[in-house]
């Protein structure tokens, strides 16, 4: 299969043209300040390599940093509205009452409290108010919105206060893009529903963000169809993949783990990715990130939703370090590094600088380091060697050493033996394992739900139909679906043989 991986970090974005697990063509160029360009000239690159007389591509797969960056940054997010189903019981925290001030001025919410939900036993607490759901989605339609997140108690195990409304939402307003909490997050309401929150602002973002991407592909003759990256290790439909761009967040490193266990043929490891501007550490189990199973932040935004464990260090290829103190980060001079950083002409000293002035790495002019005190430039390896070994002892679950596979473009910072890991392990293209983990991605449908009044059987059976169904709607061919994890957990504080399943199926992409 030939599929072409695309992967946008902050520093960097790369590109790699695979056939099967050859390596065509890789490329790695500076992120440009409108993202596009960047991608245009790293497309541009690999489709060269593209024989059109032999077979056609099958696949473009992109992984971005868009939707986490308009988040961190307080941008392009679309004005959204909240109705929240659980009056009287769930009026005390109020939608977004636990939001940074900027980033809830920045979606300007329109706010609905109405009364209905369940009781953890399944029970309405009272019924559900059809015509205030009408009223409110009345005022969201006169106040031109179009983006709706909608939640209610106990949504996991009981979904009928959301489908409902939503049903009364889209008959007022047709064109209305609306996000249900059960689809996204777990038991809890307010990281559940500020996940659904998140997703609805971003939603106008995703189909811009598509069209861009579709945009590029046209401009260099690629009809091929195309993905987004997701952050278990898995790519969607690109048009699937806007509906839900909540799932986009942190893919990035998770594309780098699943590159670096393509890379090695390691499936159970610890894996550091360092970029321009930060570095995460996770823990590849079974070939796929381990994924996090309690609260993540996302711009100051508490959360529980499908998220992979990562630990992000601010330590990068552009970190700069404070000349007068030695002070490692956090700040970096990210895709600039090529204009400010010393070896490249610039007057401000980074890690790369460090370990050219080390001799751990040959890029720019050597000569612009010189003058570097090598007493100094031994203390700064010191403290990221430090950094390091913190991070790393933070993220393993065992006291037994394991294999750490340093990738990314800033690899050379990670030094040769770090505490706690038997090996360091460093290959060749490592610098562009993002975009290869892009790009020999398979699709993935997940189903982590809570089921009551069926047995045990029953409800496995439910969970891994409604898994497989949705890794279909996302790309994969039926015929090559596995069942990759199945976790049912009882619940013995809720009635009915309550239990938590969680199934997630894998397959290749379906190719037309």
């Amino acid at each position: 299969m030939k599929r072409i991986g695309i992967d946008v970090g902050g520093t960097n974005t790369d590109a790699v043209l695979i056939d099967g697990d050859t390596i065509l063509s890789s490329i790695k160029v500076p992120t440009t300040q409108d993202v596009m360009s960047g991608v245009k000239a790293a497309l541009a690159h690999v489709s060269g390599f593209i024989d059109r007389t032999a077979r056609p591509l099958d696949a473009v797969m992109i992984g971005t940093t868009h939707f986490t960056n308009a988040v961190v940054e307080r941008a392009r997010l679309e004005r959204v509205a909240a109705i929240r189903i659980a009056l009287p019981s769930g009026s005390s925290l109020p939608p977004m009452c636990d939001w940074p001030q900027d980033l809830y001025q920045a979606v300007d919410p329109l706010i609905f409290m109405v009364h209905g939900g369940h009781e953890y036993d399944g029970s309405p607490i009272v019924p559900m108010i059809p015509d205030e759901i009408r009223d409110a989605a009345m005022k969201i339609r006169d106040a031109g919105i179009t983006s709706i997140a909608i939640s209610a108690t106990f949504s996991p195990l009981t979904t009928e206060c959301e489908v409902t409304a939503a049903e009364i939402v889209r008959s007022i307003i047709p064109d209305a893009r609306i996000t249900l909490s059960h689809t996204l997050g777990r038991i809890g309401l307010l990281e559940r529903e500020n996940v659904a929150l998140l997703n609805a602002a971003l939603q106008s973002l995703g189909k811009t963000t598509v069209q861009a991407f579709s945009d590029a592909l046209r401009d260099a003759s690629i009809s091929a169809p195309f993905y987004l990256t997701q952050n278990d290790g898995t790519v969607a439909l690109a048009e699937v993949a806007a509906s839900n761009p909540v799932h986009s967040f942190a893919s990035g490193p998770t594309n780098s783990m699943r590159g670096a266990a393509f890379l090695t043929g390691l499936t159970d490891a610890m894996v550091i990715d360092v970029g321009g501007t930060t570095s995460d550490i996770g823990c590849l189990v079974g070939g796929f990130p381990r994924e996090a199973n309690n609260i993540v932040h996302v711009g100051g935004v508490r959360t529980l939703f499908r998220m992979p464990d990562l630990l992000p260090v601010a330590l990068g290829g552009g970190t700069i370090i404070d000349p007068e103190t030695g002070k490692i980060g956090p700040r970096s001079v990210g895709y600039r590094i090529l204009k400010e950083a010393l070896v490249f002409g610039g007057d401000t000293l980074t890690t790369s600088d460090i370990a050219v002035a080390a001799g751990i790495i040959d890029m720019g002019d050597k000569d612009r380091v010189t003058h570097l005190d090598q007493a100094f430039v031994k203390a700064s390896l010191g403290r990221i060697r430090e950094m390091v070994a913190d991070s790393f002892d933070q993220m393993k679950t065992s006291a037994e050493d394991v294999p750490l596979i340093a990738v990314g473009g800033g690899a050379f910072l990670i030094p040769e033996k770090v505490a706690g890991a038997s090996d360091v392990l460093r290959v060749e293209q490592a610098g562009v394992a993002n975009a290869l983990g892009a790009a020999m991605a398979q699709v993935s449908g997940e189903v982590d739900q809570v089921y009551s009044g069926v047995s045990r059987d029953e409800a496995l059976a439910m969970a891994e139909a409604e898994a497989q169904a949705s890794a279909l709607a996302s790309g994969a061919s039926r015929a090559s679906l596995k069942t990759l994890e199945v976790e049912d957990i009882p619940i013995a504080y809720l009635p009915g043989g309550a239990r938590r399943v969680r199934v997630r199926v894998i397959g290749d992409i379906q190719l037309t």
